[in-house]
């Protein structure tokens, strides 16, 4: 039987980490991969389903997370940009679960990505019915980001290098943000990794 509610969470994790010069996604942080952190989390939140985008190293990414209870869906134009693993993973969401309410994309190179984040996202769009539920940092709203189902379309029209921040500007009015402070911390070279492992 479909669910007729809920919100699922899509990984975005298809990207070649070209500046890194190594699958960010398999980067260690706290004795675990970056890319099961945040899947963890995301499974452990009110969330219905967890989809995981995978493209680049897609099969070391699927056999790192092949004893969670997620769905890794393989993105083959994940050369194409950003927009393609969204309109992947909602297409994916939208066939397995055909009256979800809304979606949340995260990446997997924020460390500080948590539960409780996450929990928070789906609670603020349940209260006041806000069709998009940010995380607030550094004066910006980013992942992770929740959509309501009404934004599927635009979602599923988006195009190479767009992402959600497209979307968050076109409907600034819809926004609503969940503070998110260290969201602005991701990993994208060897010295912001660094950097992390000594902070931790």
């Amino acid at each position: 039987m479909a669910e007729t509610s809920g919100y699922g969470i899509i990984i975005l994790a298809a990207g070649n980490s070209s500046r890194l010069g190594e699958p960010k996604q398999l980067l260690r942080y706290q004795d675990k991969t970056l890319i099961r952190h945040v899947t963890q989390a995301a499974i452990a939140a009110k969330s219905t389903s967890v989809t995981v985008v995978t493209g680049s190293n897609a099969d070391l990414i699927a056999k790192e997370l092949n004893s969670l209870p997620c769905h890794a869906v393989y993105n083959p134009d994940w050369e194409s940009g950003m927009a393609s693993s969204i309109v992947t993973g909602v297409q994916q969401q939208m066939a397995s679960q055909p009256g979800i309410s809304g979606v949340i994309f995260a990446v997997s190179d924020q460390p500080f990505v948590t539960v409780d984040l996450f929990n928070a996202l789906i609670d603020k769009s349940l209260e006041g019915n806000a069709g998009i539920v940010a995380s607030a940092y550094e004066n910006t709203f980013g992942t992770p980001v929740l959509f309501s189902s009404k934004y599927f379309p635009s979602l599923l029209k988006l195009t190479g290098a767009e992402g959600a921040k497209k979307l968050i500007t076109k409907f600034a009015i819809d926004v609503t943000p969940v503070p998110f402070p260290s969201g602005g911390i991701d990993i994208d070279t060897q010295a912001d990794y660094q950097k992390l492992l000594g902070n931790s």
